[in-house]
């Protein structure tokens, strides 16, 4: 039986893509990758750039924590020659017993922390001073929290300091007595009339470098009782 004529015509034709249609493809397929892959390393940047930003914020800031929770806890100064866990608030230029360079500031807060291997109270004396780094070719000083745990030792007490930042141009301690900030504070009246507690304290850091830019400021009030020499009693039904 022959194939009618018309069968040809029934046929579906199959059509295929031209060669202008596949480099247009491609084309367009190269467009779309060439934008994503300029998109994925601009994310890419933006993340190292943050990640170093928040890398480089990281010890200041937590300077700043000690520094606050230090401050907050201050001890109120007590009255009489002999202290007990307890000693003046200096804040200046000035020699601490036991660390080997001055130190901005020297106080009694409690900030100490229970363990086996230190089984101290919870107040101890922290200063807080500059230092030259280990590396002489580095930029500014270190900044150390000195800390010392055993108050009652009549030895020179074992002093444990911990780096809080480097790259320190100056730091600066001043302290508000209700009228006016003052740069120096001693509680034991021996520079100075001050004989309690301040009522804030502002701390600047100027990193090295960096003068431009301004020091880094934190503000921290203080919440103490003043020291006096008034006896409380007590009245009758009181």
């Amino acid at each position: 039986m022959k194939p009618s004529p018309h069968a040809s015509r029934l046929t579906p034709q199959v059509r295929a893509f031209t060669l202008v249609e596949m480099i247009l493809a491609i084309g367009v397929a190269a467009i779309v990758l060439v934008a994503v892959n300029a998109v994925l390393f601009a994310a890419l940047r933006l993340r190292d750039a943050t990640s170093d930003v928040v890398d480089a914020a990281a010890p200041m800031d937590q300077a700043m924590t000690y520094l606050r929770r230090d401050l907050q806890c201050a001890m109120t100064p007590t009255n009489g020659t002999t202290r007990v866990l307890s000693g003046n608030f200096r804040v200046g230029n000035l020699n601490s017993v036991g660390v080997s360079e001055p130190v901005a500031i020297e106080l009694f807060t409690a900030t100490g922390a229970l363990s086996a291997s230190a089984p101290w109270g919870d107040i101890q004396r922290v200063t807080y001073g500059l230092k030259q780094p280990a590396d002489r070719a580095a930029a500014g000083n270190d900044l150390v929290r000195s800390v010392a745990r055993n108050l009652l030792t009549i030895t020179v007490p074992e002093i444990e300091e911990q780096l809080m930042l480097s790259g320190v141009a100056s730091i600066k301690f001043s302290c508000y007595d209700g009228a006016q900030w003052q740069d120096t504070w001693d509680t034991s009246g021996m520079t100075s009339t001050s004989t309690n507690l301040p009522l804030a304290v502002r701390v600047d850091i100027q990193m090295s470098g960096d003068n431009n830019a301004g020091p880094v400021e934190i503000l921290v009030p203080i919440d103490s009782v003043s020291r006096t020499n008034k006896v409380l009693t007590t009245t009758p039904g009181g």
